[in-house]
């Protein structure tokens, strides 16, 4: 499918974010705490604070729509069905089957039933934690009964009806929901003559073409485990999107290792293969959250395969000795600088 998910990724633009009329040539900004996450937007020529509130009223009401934890989304109302029928909304929908599709793609490797598995080991609480150890672990027949509910093929989708065949299933469109509301955001702007601009989605970067001075943008990776968010590379970007996968989002230290939320669909426990982050560009950011978590979940050797047979699409891996592996594009389409 050609056209076919922190602090990942920073914006370092050079323009100061003031506060004013977008027609006078300084930016507009707003930001905002939504989808669990700080969220910017931030908008050049021909914007308004009108459709810098707009923009966040969309995030909201798809929050409202795609979160398993808001007990009357359409997720939760899935989730909670018992395998019964659940009418949803268009981009429910919508979002479900672009979740279906890259379970095809990824032979299952991306698997947005992967709720039960995700809540059973819950990183995000345990990352919080100042101590952690073994204990923080699940024992391994929880994450045996977890993993068989596991299979994106349960979900079957008629229309706007929306039915869980394994009702022991649980959806988790954390995966993928920011990249695609950032895609319906910028598909708002542009409809309301923005062209110039920035979105970002807690790491999830989306720029609106260049800068008005028609100069690309400026967006850095994070280096891995960097306590200060120091980057370790700068891409430009022009009417594109970046977004980063790693074990250093969200983890957890227990037993001698670090356990992050990248969880293996085969095994139940989180990818040890040498990865420690994926950064993607794409057009569509929806397609940068999928596939740079693909992408991380098949390795270096397949992950870099897959990128170069996929229009569009490409990526800086970065393996555990901090080494930056780079597709045929970056240095050449997508210009790129290491630090």
């Amino acid at each position: 499918m050609k056209k076919l998910q922190s602090l990942l990724i920073c914006i370092t633009l050079m323009l100061p974010l003031l506060s004013g009329c977008g027609n006078s040539g300084e930016p507009l900004t707003k930001t905002g705490f939504c989808l669990n996450t700080v969220i910017e937007v931030t908008l050049y020529e021909n914007g308004s604070e009108a459709l810098l509130e707009e923009c966040f009223s969309l995030v909201k009401t798809y929050e409202e729509y795609f979160s398993a934890t808001i007990p009357d989304s359409d997720i939760a109302k899935i989730n909670a069905s018992g395998g019964a029928p659940v009418t949803v909304h268009d981009e429910t929908a919508e979002l479900l089957s672009i979740g279906i599709a890259y379970g095809e793609l990824s032979g299952g490797r991306f698997d947005i039933t992967i709720g039960s598995l995700s809540e059973l080991w819950d990183i995000s609480t345990k990352a919080l934690l100042k101590q952690t150890d073994a204990s923080m672990i699940p024992d391994e027949a929880a994450i045996g009964r977890a993993l068989s509910a596991v299979d994106y093929h349960a979900i079957q989708i008629d229309g706007n009806e929306v039915t869980l065949l394994n009702p022991d299933a649980r959806i988790d469109l954390g995966g993928i929901a920011k990249g695609y509301i950032a895609d319906r955001m910028k598909e708002f702007l542009n409809e309301n003559g923005v062209t110039s601009g920035f979105i970002n989605l807690g790491g999830n970067v989306l720029a609106l073409g260049p800068k008005p001075d028609g100069s690309p943008y400026n967006i850095a990776i994070q280096r891995p485990f960097s306590a200060e968010g120091d980057a370790i590379a700068v891409v430009k970007i022009t009417d594109q999107t970046v977004v980063s996968s790693g074990v250093y989002e969200r983890y957890f230290k227990a037993d001698g290792r670090i356990l992050h939320h990248i969880l293996d669909t085969s095994t139940g426990y989180p990818y040890d293969n040498g990865l420690l982050g994926v950064t993607v560009i794409t057009e569509d950011s929806v397609d940068g959250d999928a596939l740079s978590t693909i992408c991380f979940s098949l390795g270096l050797t397949d992950g870099m395969e897959l990128i170069e047979r996929t229009d569009g699409a490409e990526a800086v891996f970065i393996t555990d000795d901090y080494t930056m592996h780079k597709s045929s594009g970056i240095g050449t389409d997508i210009p790129f600088t290491a630090l």
